[in-house]
């Protein structure tokens, strides 16, 4: 059994994450538990819900929240300009370790400590509070939406050329588990009349 899965063709997933958003942090990493146990060609790309709510009305605390998220949007773009995609997942990992799994919400210490623990030049931090990247951020942002098909938030993969919101998850996955909801969702994804599945979260787990 073991044989035929290392020498299964690898499937190819794309992950796009706003690093502020838990939703997205928490399907990054079960997408990185299937990575662990099935062959899979996970990349990840930048996508942007500052961008995405710049002009809706929404609540003032998802302002706030939307407001915010611009920073590490900014830097992780600047980053990949300047260093290349392959920088994303580390970066993405620095970051959202501390964002999500240690509550810190001070973006600027954040920044300052992910960019120093990949390796990346710590002059990329000015990005967070400039417009230097954004027409870059922008750019990437509306890739992630036209790869959809229409406007949509994080999570946000593509997963054997299907491209969709979710799946949303209140924990990650481990195990066997991890890759049974993977197999699931490429079952979804592969049906073509299948839209949208949806109920009432749980209380957020990112351990």
């Amino acid at each position: 059994m073991e044989d035929n899965l290392a020498s299964a063709p690898a499937v190819r997933v794309v992950c796009y994450f706003d690093a502020s958003c838990p939703f997205a942090w928490i399907t990054s990493r079960w997408l990185l538990e299937v990575e662990r146990l099935r062959p899979v060609d996970l990349s990840f790309r930048i996508m942007s819900l500052s961008v995405l709510n710049e002009h809706r009305e929404i609540e003032p605390w998802y302002r706030e929240f939307n407001d915010r998220a611009w920073g590490p949007a900014r830097v992780v773009t600047a980053a990949e300009v300047g260093h290349g995609t392959a920088v994303l997942r580390d970066l993405y990992t620095a970051l959202g370790t501390r964002i999500h799994n240690q509550g810190n919400k001070d973006y600027d210490a954040v920044i300052a400590e992910a960019l120093d623990e990949v390796g990346l030049p710590s002059s990329l931090a000015e990005a967070a509070s400039g417009d230097e990247f954004d027409a870059a951020l922008r750019a990437r942002h509306q890739a992630a939406q036209d790869a959809m098909g229409e406007e949509g938030g994080t999570p946000l993969i593509t997963l054997d050329g299907s491209t969709f919101f979710g799946p949303v998850l209140s924990a990650i996955p481990r195990g066997e588990q991890a890759v049974r909801l993977f197999e699931g969702v490429r079952t979804l994804a592969g049906t073509e009349s299948f839209a949208e599945m949806k109920r009432a979260r749980g209380a957020l787990d990112f351990s």
